[in-house]
């Protein structure tokens, strides 16, 4: 028997089971939220949970597959600021079945709950995400940043002169940022194999029931996918420490 619902999510998924293959030689005996940033002698996953007791939750449930059981290990052992329960895909179920798999195994089925990738490395206020979430009676928010192209831009005038270069400019694009709030009702709508991106998510948007919540000015994110992702994080946590 469950509680009263809490004002915001006390409960989240870390999806956690990708190869990483583009961080090897990293990821050769580990799996990718298992790789650390330098300098912190923590791997990303542990910034995760770290971030995601700071905002409130106290129960996670983390999805492993590739090498699972050197996630599960560090996890048996880590001193860790909230519960976390581990889940093993047995095959390949895509991104959304492993998403409702893990859900499976909520504290709370009945409430709402956070949801982050792996390989996500970011610092916002989730307790305002949710905040949003509810304004907007929304089944699914994910939220929404604008990333850094890694390319030098070129501007000119409508006649072909060049005006300006600049150095890594912001995308005038917003992206999936890869964290998220959920309804408790968000599970059932959950494909028990295949992608929700090409199925719950575009039918909650024609039905109006999906947000997106951009990033507050000035928060940190930034997606850990190659090596160079880890050494720019590097810097820029160490700028921020200075």
């Amino acid at each position: 028997m469950t509680g009263a619902p809490h004002p915001f999510p006390t409960q989240a998924v870390v999806l956690a089971g990708g190869q990483g293959s583009r961080l090897r030689p990293y990821t050769d005996d580990r799996p990718k939220p298992m790789v650390e940033i330098p300098g912190t002698g923590t791997p990303i996953i542990g910034h995760q949970l770290n971030w995601l007791a700071e905002e409130g939750v106290t129960d996670a449930v983390v999805s492993c597959g590739h090498l699972a059981e050197v996630l599960q290990e560090w996890l048996d052992q880590a001193q860790l600021p909230l519960r976390v329960t581990t889940v093993v895909e047995d095959e390949p179920l895509g991104r959304g079945g492993g998403l409702k798999h893990a859900a499976g195994s909520l504290a709370r089925p009945d409430e709402p709950w956070y949801a982050t990738n792996g390989d996500i490395w970011t610092r916002f206020p989730l307790r305002e995400m949710a905040a949003f979430h509810d304004e907007r009676d929304a089944v699914a928010t994910l939220a929404l940043a604008r990333p850094r192209i890694p390319w030098g831009a070129v501007e000119t005038d409508a006649f072909g002169h060049v005006l300006d270069f600049i150095e890594a400019p912001p995308s005038p694009y917003l992206i999936n940022a890869g964290v998220y709030v959920f309804s408790a009702a968000f599970t059932e709508l959950l494909p028990a194999r295949g992608d929700h991106e090409r199925t719950t998510f575009p039918r909650l948007a024609r039905e109006r029931r999906l947000a997106g919540y951009p990033l507050p000015q000035g928060a940190y994110w930034r997606a850990i996918d190659t090596a160079k992702d880890l050494t720019e994080a590097a810097k820029e946590l160490a700028a921020q420490s200075r």
